[in-house]
């Protein structure tokens, strides 16, 4: 995903142009995501040492540079800087958060735009794999769920017996894990089954690779 952003350098103070309250929609775990500042110097004069940097950022996006320098900008000149980043696997969904950038000239002017983003729902209803496994007592089940609703995650013997019950609530859109600490329970080969409940649609996986040893 590329976001496109104009600043405009105003001869006496940075400006921008107005832009109205966009909320840019993230995809779900994504990578290679760009936001891209435009930055115009309008004023009659060349500036020097201009600076874009990030200011603040939710920690679930995660920027491969925070601060890009632009040596000079002529009079009227425009050039673009480009932050890189990737949305984790952690990031909520449907919670709209204000990334702020800051952008400074070498006379000690300085202008602060703010632009609101929120990350779109998984598109698959997914269980993975438990981590570690193989594993003595704890273990981790993750999941993600492209609507929220009813979920309920029930781990199973290997002759269908229901032994414990991690989950079962309502849970939002996204990626959610949970632990198991199975010390109670013998070594042996378990079931793990998710089910969720959204829109009056009912989905269900069930793995049967989840090893105790002891």
């Amino acid at each position: 995903m590329k976001i496109q952003l104009a600043c405009l350098i105003a001869a006496v103070v940075l400006q921008q142009h107005a832009m109205g309250q966009i909320v840019y929609q993230l995809p779900f775990a994504s990578s290679g995501n760009t936001i891209e500042l435009a930055v115009s110097n309008s004023s009659v004069r060349a500036t020097s040492n201009v600076t874009v940097s990030l200011q603040d950022a939710p920690d679930w996006l995660q920027f491969i540079e925070r601060e890009h320098a632009i040596s000079s900008l002529a009079a009227g000149e425009e050039q673009s800087t480009a932050f890189v980043f990737s949305v984790a696997q952690s990031a909520p969904v449907g919670v709209e958060r204000a990334l702020t950038f800051k952008i400074g000239d070498a006379k000690g002017e300085s202008w602060t735009k703010e632009i609101r983003v929120s990350v779109s729902p998984p598109e698959r209803f997914e269980l993975f794999q438990n981590y570690p496994n193989p594993f003595n007592p704890t273990t981790a089940i993750s999941y993600q769920l492209p609507a929220g609703g009813q979920v309920s995650l029930r781990i199973y013997n290997l002759i269908g017996q229901e032994v414990t019950v991690l989950v079962d609530e309502e849970r939002p859109a996204g990626f959610h894990t949970q632990s198991w600490n199975a010390s109670a329970f013998p070594s042996g080969m378990y079931i793990y089954q998710l089910t969720a409940q959204s829109n009056g649609q009912e989905r269900r996986i069930v793995r049967k690779t989840m090893m105790l040893v002891k």
